[in-house]
């Protein structure tokens, strides 16, 4: 079980350490070369502080957020918006038609991924790919991506996809076939702006629309028959 407790999560310490070390020697440097403050001092104090916030918010951890619990839901594993609402041929691991839902997920959103629903994790695997960017539907088999399904007691299997963007430069996610799934609970995070997919039965019934906010665990994307 991957419960969160942190409200900044482990991902984001190197990150932070650099872009930290990164402003203050670009201050040292600035006040050892123009040692005079002036109104671009402040402008660049400004711009430095903005910076390290933005990389700071992007690692938060919602650990405030509750998980919508409702019979046979699949929760949205992220935040952001959906992209694209489909029935498109899965050729990975179904082999076979399922509907898409895609999450395009903004620098501005919070980038950790959520398990949709309970289950059984039965089948994982990273692909090495390109880094196009995340709305284009070519990015969903082309880009880095992992695939991950899960396995539920009646038996229904949804796969969820985790898919690097323009921006993003790392998935993380560790998962093993044969790890439980726990609703609301981590399922990985990526870095910098990019896309999740998740793939229903047809028999689905989809709760969103194109353009729809979502939140990760809150916002239920479909109902399983």
């Amino acid at each position: 079980m991957r419960k969160i407790h942190k409200r900044l999560h482990e991902e984001g310490t190197k990150a932070i350490f650099v872009v930290t070390a990164f402003i203050i020697l670009a201050v040292i440097m600035l006040n050892w070369i123009w040692p005079k403050q002036t109104l671009w001092h402040y402008l660049f104090y400004a711009f430095e502080l903005a910076v390290f916030t933005v990389v700071v918010r992007f690692f938060r951890v919602p650990i405030w957020r509750k998980t919508t619990f409702a019979d046979d839901a699949v929760l949205a594993p992220a935040d952001g918006r959906i992209a694209a609402n489909e029935v498109v041929m899965e050729d990975e691991f179904f082999h076979e038609k399922r509907r898409q839902i895609s999450i395009f997920m903004s620098i501005y959103d919070v980038h950790i991924n959520f398990f949709p629903f309970d289950g059984e994790v039965i089948y994982y695997k990273y692909h090495p790919g390109k880094f196009l960017v995340a709305f284009k539907p070519k990015s969903s088999t082309d880009n880095e991506h992992n695939t991950i399904v899960l396995k539920d007691k009646k038996g229904r299997e949804i796969l969820v996809r985790q898919i690097a963007g323009f921006v993003a430069r790392r998935i993380v996610c560790d998962l093993q076939s044969g790890e439980e799934a726990v609703v609301g609970e981590e399922l990985g995070m990526i870095r910098f702006g990019s896309r999740v997919d998740v793939f229903l039965p047809l028999d689905a019934e989809i709760k969103v629309k194109i353009g729809d906010k979502t939140i990760g665990k809150e916002t239920i994307l479909a109902t399983l028959k």
